[in-house]
């Protein structure tokens, strides 16, 4: 009698994505590169989202539909001051500029994660909670600070004035809303020293 003989393929598992998130001044583009460092790869959504704008040709006359020709300077460029200055106080326009641009973000993430092989994988994302995408993560973790501390890191790198860097903050979801969600925390209110013990110590903990 012949025997059978099935071939089975080893199938990897797909890696676990942490969503990593912070307001304005917490550190977590600091954190994101210390995550690197450790051998795990980081999806900058910010990033990418500035490199889709002017990239992807839908994305570009759909904003120009929305906010006019003058989104895009003479060279073809976004110009985001122009565009932050007309959603800044209106939220139904932002929201549809967040309807051209989050879904043009999602499917190059996508792609992005197709391309892993690492068993954690990292989605950085300034909305991660107030677009619910920990939903689409298998753990979140937030990176924040006390406030006078974030306004001061942001006035030093910005130039801008106390007062700008509230009134962005005030657009923002509160820290206290985000701690509640989180699953993992770090705290970066001292050094980079510790901040990055902080970090390695909370990735290699994640199962």
């Amino acid at each position: 009698m012949e025997e059978l003989h099935s071939e089975t393929q080893s199938i990897e598992p797909e890696p676990k994505i942490i969503g990593l998130t912070g307001g304005i001044g917490s550190g977590k583009t600091t954190v994101a590169r210390f995550i690197e460092e450790f051998g795990f790869p980081v999806y900058y959504s910010d990033d990418r989202a500035k490199t889709i704008v002017n990239d992807h040709d839908g994305v570009k006359v759909r904003i120009k539909e929305l906010l006019g020709d003058e989104s895009y300077d003479q060279n073809g460029l976004y110009d985001r001051k122009f565009v932050a200055d007309k959603v800044f106080s209106n939220k139904e326009l932002l929201q549809k500029l967040n309807e051209i641009i989050h879904p043009a973000v999602r499917l190059d993430f996508e792609s992005w994660v197709k391309k892993q092989t690492k068993y954690l994988i990292f989605k950085e994302t300034a909305l991660l909670f107030e677009l619910k995408l920990n939903r689409q993560c298998y753990k979140s973790l937030l990176v924040t600070a006390e406030d006078n501390i974030r306004i001061k890191r942001v006035m030093d790198r910005d130039h801008k004035t106390y007062r700008q860097v509230e009134a962005i903050m005030e657009k923002q979801m509160s820290e206290k809303d985000k701690i509640k969600i989180a699953d993992y925390i770090i705290y970066n209110n001292t050094n980079l020293e510790d901040l990055k013990e902080q970090t390695e110590q909370v990735i290699f903990s994640i199962e």
